[in-house]
């Protein structure tokens, strides 16, 4: 199936809605959603992980009365969210706090079981693409229960399409190279900053007829700004000063070219033949419509052959010629 419609290729990242870091209101997650699908977004992603189920929630109530066939919805299995008998405050990075827990779980119940949660969480029907999770640390799993369960769900029609999603490429590779998958969701690994899926993932998914939905396109924050803020984030940690000089170093170009970081950086992975589209995470409507208004400038083509030149980014990476 195709992840993407031709004349948007930009979809929402769910993780933002549920208070990833800071909290955010029902009602500001809400205006996201709406905001994302005036903007003409089609694609939407989330996960039962952001916020334990909350992303989910708030997502599936975002997205209600919408024409169910007008858009692509994601999710992802992996891990199970369970109820406890008392609240505490989730320690994965989201502003929440519930009896709701997560639990891993890689076996074909718990993939069946994280379907049909998400389906009751989110209100809908179906999912149309399912991604297995994280399984950093749980490879010989993916491949022994979840991926054929999801296989399985995709014969019989119930799932459009399958895959990963990860923060790492090698482990991807071997998902795309071993596994009949349609698609990966990768993180932060083929972004101006860091293109290094270069290396082995992104022309597996070219051999291999995988579609690509690149996520993490700012490295958490990094490329974000037009220059890198004092508290620049690089995969969710303090950046390192190389990485804040690079983006310095690519922001000096972007603007000799009358454009900012962040625009070229959201640009840059739609270059590739494999990406089918990016996804960004966003926590207010004021941010879709920054990132909205991102994706409609137009990228002098002289700015890839400078940043080339300048070894700031790879000669094999694809760009306009």
């Amino acid at each position: 199936m195709k992840l993407f419609p031709e004349d948007s290729r930009i979809g929402l990242g769910g993780a933002p809605l549920a208070g990833l870091f800071t909290p955010v209101a029902d009602a500001e997650a809400a205006a996201t959603v709406q905001a994302a699908w005036d903007e003409g977004w089609r694609y939407f992603d989330t996960a039962p992980h952001y916020g334990l189920g909350l992303a989910e929630e708030r997502l599936g109530g975002g997205l209600a009365g919408k024409p169910r066939d007008e858009y692509v919805l994601s999710s992802k299995v992996g891990r199970i969210i369970y109820e406890a008998d008392t609240d505490a405050t989730d320690d994965e990075g989201f502003a929440v706090t519930s009896r709701r827990r997560r639990r891993w779980d890689f076996s074909r119940d718990g993939v069946l079981q994280s379907i049909e949660d998400s389906l009751r969480r989110i209100g809908t029907d179906r999912l149309d693409v399912v991604f297995v999770h994280d399984p950093d640390d749980h490879y010989e799993e993916a491949v022994a229960t979840a991926f054929p369960t999801l296989i399985e769900l995709r014969e019989q029609g119930v799932i459009g399409a399958i895959g990963s999603g990860m923060n790492q490429t090698a482990m991807l590779t071997r998902f795309v190279r071993e596994v009949d998958i349609d698609a990966i969701m990768l993180a932060g690994r083929y972004t101006l900053l860091d293109p290094d899926g270069l290396d082995d993932v992104m022309p597996a998914c070219v051999e291999n007829n995988v579609q690509v939905v690149a996520v993490g396109i700012f490295n958490s924050g990094l490329l974000s700004q037009p220059r890198p803020a004092a508290d620049a984030t690089f995969n969710y940690a303090p950046a390192p000063a190389p990485l804040v000089d690079k983006a310095n170093q690519l922001a000096d170009i972007c603007e000799s070219h009358g454009v900012t970081l962040p625009a070229v950086a959201l640009n840059f992975p739609l270059h590739h033949p494999a990406v089918a589209g990016i996804a960004v995470g966003c926590r207010t409507a004021d941010e879709v419509h920054t990132n909205a208004a991102l994706a409609r400038v137009s990228i002098p083509s002289g700015i890839w052959s400078d940043l080339k030149s300048t070894g700031l980014l790879r000669s094999d990476a694809p760009t306009p010629t």
